[in-house]
This record gives structure tokens, sequence and C-alpha cells, in this order.
């Protein structure tokens, strides 16, 4: 039988901000794309629109209420729907998937991710938090079945161009940018009072709520500096942010002869979403350009670890190593979430954080096993202190 020229994607997360840009690019690209799978967790309405357009094998939905709902809109097409997170788990090892999309949010992505990569499947990354939570478990796992995890963040896939065709030449620095978000300028005692729907309102991107408050926070850049580790194999010490509030310069690579090379760009997550899709190649595309003309400068700052002290609690946590930033994430799921519904403030977010991070049990040699129980401990600790 002969194999389907088009590259077989499965996206898991279809309905979130990352998933719905994918698949415009694939619609962009219908020529050398197909969807095959696509999976959400809750939003089961988008999710059947997108299956009526793009006619993929298979669709999942982690929350099984809504299974018979989504069987139901579908049972006019040859699609098969399954449900529960173990189903989206499955899914992403099908034989017949050339390339694995992870844009789930938080820990949920962890065991699909894993599956994939188990499978042999080259992997998007759009989930920062399975790297954040079990990196070395991750990247041992990767090297072990020969799967490519190509980063699909901004940042990191900025990172990834810089060390385009530079071989084993050795990296002194990653610089990660950082917008600084909503309240970049906002002193301390303003901080206390702000609100889930000003943080919601980012500068510069358009992105789901709960990544959205991690940029407000940084914590969102703190994972990215424990990604970052992983991706790129270098040392804490060697990971730099700076805040760059007009969000071209992605990200920058500094090598030991002290050049350094930047990746610039409008700040639209469809570009590396395309080059992690296409790469090697790149594509024609019709996304904005940057014009020179009409920017005048690029300004840069350091972190306020003050005012922003989630920054420095991932750098802990990343210099702990163990289950530390396992730790890290279930607190910080937790406590953004509680932010979104009003019941703590900004400030507060930070206090538990550090709080449970005193409390909860450090593993240094983790397994895959103490990971889902450390998630599972956290998560009860952290939602016991916000009562």
């Amino acid at each position: 039988m002969e194999k389907n020229p088009k590259k077989q994607i499965a996206i898991l997360g279809s309905t979130g901000s990352i998933g719905t840009q994918t698949l415009e690019v694939i619609a962009a690209n219908d020529s050398l794309f197909e969807v095959y799978a696509l999976t959400a967790n809750n939003n089961v309405d988008l999710l059947i629109e997108q299956a009526r357009k793009f006619s993929p094998e298979m669709v999942a939905i982690g929350n099984e209420s809504y299974y018979n709902q989504l069987k139901d809109a579908l049972s006019d097409l040859p699609i098969k729907v399954f449900a529960g997170s173990d189903s989206i788990a499955q899914v992403a090892e099908m034989q017949p998937i050339d390339i694995v999309l992870t844009a789930m949010v938080g820990f949920s992505g962890l065991k699909p991710t894993i599956n994939a990569i188990k499978a042999g499947k080259k992997i998007a990354l759009a989930n920062k938090e399975t790297l954040v939570v079990a990196g070395e478990l991750i990247c041992d796992l990767a090297t072990q079945h020969k799967a490519a995890i190509i980063p699909v963040d901004s940042e990191h896939s900025a990172i990834f161009q810089c060390l385009a065709g530079e071989g084993n030449n050795p990296i002194e620095k990653l610089i990660l940018t950082a917008s600084g978000g909503p309240f970049r300028t906002k002193k301390l005692d303003e901080l206390e009072h702000v609100t889930s729907e000003q943080a919601l309102k980012h500068p510069n991107w358009e992105m789901g709520a709960k990544i959205t408050i991690d940029s407000a926070s940084l914590m969102n850049k703190g994972f990215e500096i424990i990604e970052a580790k992983w991706l790129f194999g270098v040392l804490p010490e060697q990971i730099q942010v700076v805040v760059h509030p007009q969000s071209i310069i992605h990200s920058m690579v500094q090598f030991t002869d002290g050049s350094i090379k930047a990746q610039l760009g409008m700040p639209d997550m469809k570009l590396p979403i395309q080059y992690a899709l296409t790469y090697p190649d790149r594509l024609k595309t019709n996304f904005s350009r940057f014009d020179f003309d009409l920017c005048s400068q690029f300004t840069f700052e350091k972190p306020d670890l003050e005012r922003f002290r989630n920054l420095a609690l991932a750098y802990y946590a990343m210099e702990q190593g163990g289950n530390m930033p396992c730790i890290l994430n279930a607190a910080n799921e937790v406590v953004v979430a509680e932010f979104l519904k009003n019941k703590i403030g900004f400030l507060q977010m930070s206090d538990i954080i550090e709080t449970v991070m005193a409390k909860a049990n450090f593993i240094a040699k983790p397994t895959y096993n103490d990971y889902v129980k450390t998630d599972e401990l956290v998560r009860v600790l952290t939602k016991e202190m916000v009562k």
C-alpha cells in the first residue's frame, strides 16, 4: 500500500490557542499536512466543529461526561470517538501519525508525550510543563527511542533556530527574552490590588488564560528556563532572562567567542508552529513582517525578582532538581486557577507556592510514579493553603 505523502498530524489540545493556530497552519498547507487526530479536555463544541472541518481519523475528549455528545454529533462521519485521559495518551502513539503536537495545558501533557516518545514520534512540543515536571525522564526516553523534540514555544524555537548550523560550537549563555507582561511597570504595592481581568490583558500575545496569568507573574518565563536547561543541555547559570517589551527578539544565544545570535520576528505563534512542523525546511507564508522603519528602538531591562518572585522560585527549583520543579508546577496550577476565580490575590500566588515548596516532600531521584504522586499530593496541600 502506498504511503500517504502528507504528514499525519495529531494535535493534543486542539481547542486551545496553540491548537487552533496549528489548525490554521495545516489548513494553509493542506498539500503537505493532514489531521489524523484531535483531542481536547472540555471544549466539546469546538472539538466537534474542528472534527467536522478537518475529518480526522479519530478524536478524543478528556472529560468523559462529553463522550455521548461528541459521538452523537459525529455519528454521520467515519470518525472514531474516544474519551478519558488514557485514550488521549493512546491516541498519541497511533502508528500512522508522523508528528504529535502537544499543546495540552499543564501536567496533563506528560503521559501522552511519554507515549508519543516511546512510539518514536516526532514531537512538536508546546506543553512546556512536560519538561518542567520531568525533564530528565523525557530527555532519557527521547534518546532511547530516537524521538526528535522540536520546540514550539517562541523563545525555545528562537534558540533552536539560532543553533541551526552551529554543530558542536559551545554555548556560553542562552538569553531568553520576556515581554514583562501587563504589570511590568507596576510597583509592588500596586500588584497587591491587580485583578485577574487585568492580568489577562497581555500587551503583545494572544494566549490561553492559564499561560497569560503565568506570563503576568513571570512564572511562564520560570518554566521556560527549566525547559531550556533540558532542551539544550546547559547549566542553570548559563540561562539569563532579559525583559524586552517589544517582543520582537524572541531569544538569543551567546557563544564562547562572545558572538550573540538572535531570532527576530513579529509576535505570532503560527511562525514557530509552522517551523516545528516543517523543520528543517522553511515555507513561504503571508504572516506579518517586521518593519524596521516603524520601530525606533529595542529596549532591555533586568527582571525584578522582588516584584516577580516566581522567576526566582523557578531558578531555585531548577537548581534543586529532583521533583522540585514538579512541586513548583503543581502548586502554580492550583494558585492560578484560584486567582482566576478571584479567590486569592496576585502576590499571594508566590507566597503560597514558596510555602508549598518548603513543605512538600523532596525526592532527589524521582521515577515517573514519584512525579504522579508528587503532583497529586502538592495539589491537595496547595488547595488546603488557599482555604
